[in-house]
């Protein structure tokens, strides 16, 4: 179909190869199917169908299947056998005398056959049902193809997406004496909407960050991206954490984020006094683990929890502080970890999260990768459905 017909609706006239090897049957099937504005090209014998086929590819062929020097079979065995001439509708004809082997027709890949003397009606009727088939299925194989076209492109777009993405997350961990820091980061898709980050702050403090944006996928990846900017920039110029959140959470609200929101919790340490001011913006809170007892706890209360970013223009967000005893750590972890199920749709939650850690020694770095591991065995079996992040930190002497 040329740019002219499609514009104006016109379909072409299809295309039809008639072969047989008597002439009076091949002037009747080519005025018959003229009739009906059809373009017809007959031919006599199956070896100059073979090569009319493929100087020019027809939308249908009719084809006699006593023939001399090549029968109708062979003609359709060596079409089914060429990828260019293997998808043409080929209906096979036989005159009711003739011992028409149905079987083998269908084997050979007929889709049809016609008996002689020809019927005008049923001719027709055939031969309109199959190009209306063929014309289906060249027009699915089309869709398949831009179809597949746009998997690999969009394929492409995410993985460049997830490296993007992957380049907003800190390349190493922080080095601070006598500190341990840990993070890990899993998407359930290229890209997801979790974050993490280290920002170094005068007088060698650090503040450790971890974000959640509701939602998966492209738009909560781009919201996620807007979010490491600006929390980076009101760490980093406001010197009061809290008033830092208050001033974050305007920027997110102008945001058009729609009914999307965002949970950030955020620590400040301050190795020179062994404390860390954490902030709760609607996150599950953090675990605070006592090395000295063996026990864990949650290091932000209910009470200290305040609304997630974007939902309450105008909200001022407070901060409180905790004293860091020598093998205390604080993880934070996101609800990919305690919403994580297993094959009984029960979820980890929290509890499941302190008991994977309860009456055990840990490190820093070990607590993380325990609860990482306590994720992966309660999941198993299961496809991961949200995004995991966790980071943490905690003093080693």
């Amino acid at each position: 179909m040329n740019r002219m017909e499609a514009q104006s609706g016109v379909r072409p006239s299809a295309s039809i190869l008639v072969v047989d090897d008597t002439a009076a049957n091949l002037q009747v099937l080519t005025g018959m199917l003229k009739d009906r504005g059809y373009r017809v090209r007959p031919v006599p014998s199956g070896k100059l169908a073979m090569q009319a086929a493929r100087r020019e590819a027809p939308d249908l062929i009719l084809l006699d299947i006593n023939m001399p020097e090549m029968s109708g079979y062979q003609v359709c065995e060596q079409l089914k056998a060429d990828d260019t001439l293997k998808g043409i509708p080929v209906i096979f004809i036989s005159a009711l005398t003739e011992q028409l082997d149905k079987v083998k027709a269908f084997a050979n890949g007929g889709v049809d056959y016609i008996t002689k003397p020809f019927q005008m009606e049923e001719l027709h009727a055939r031969v309109e049902t199959h190009l209306k088939l063929r014309r289906l299925q060249i027009e699915t194989e089309e869709y398949a193809h831009h179809l597949e076209l746009a998997r690999a492109r969009l394929k492409l777009d995410l993985e460049l997406a997830r490296r993007v993405q992957r380049g907003f997350l800190p390349l190493k961990l922080p080095e601070i004496s006598g500190y341990e820091f840990f993070a890990h980061y899993e998407p359930a898709y290229e890209v997801g909407g979790d974050y993490y980050d280290f920002v170094p702050l005068a007088g060698g403090r650090v503040a450790v960050l971890l974000g959640d944006v509701a939602g998966k996928g492209v738009s909560a990846a781009l919201l996620m991206a807007k979010l490491c900017a600006d929390a980076r920039f009101c760490i980093m110029t406001d010197p009061e954490p809290a008033a830092a959140f208050t001033r974050l959470n305007c920027l997110m609200n102008p945001a058009g984020i729609g009914e999307r929101f965002v949970t950030l919790v955020a620590a400040i340490l301050d190795p020179r006094t062994h404390t860390a001011t954490l902030i709760n913006a609607g996150h599950p809170p953090p675990l605070l683990y006592h090395r000295s007892t063996r026990t864990a706890e949650e290091a932000v209360s209910g009470e200290n929890a305040c609304f997630p970013l974007g939902v309450v223009e105008g909200f001022v967000y407070s901060s409180f502080k905790i004293q860091l005893q020598p093998g205390d750590s604080i993880l934070a972890f996101t609800d990919g970890v305690t919403e994580a199920m297993n094959t009984e749709d029960i979820q980890l939650q929290t509890q499941g999260v302190f008991a994977a850690v309860a009456g055990q020694e840990f490190s820093p770095r070990a607590l993380g990768e325990q609860v990482v591991k306590a994720v992966k065995l309660f999941a198993a079996g299961r496809i991961q459905s949200d995004d995991i992040a966790l980071v943490g930190f905690g003093r080693m002497k």
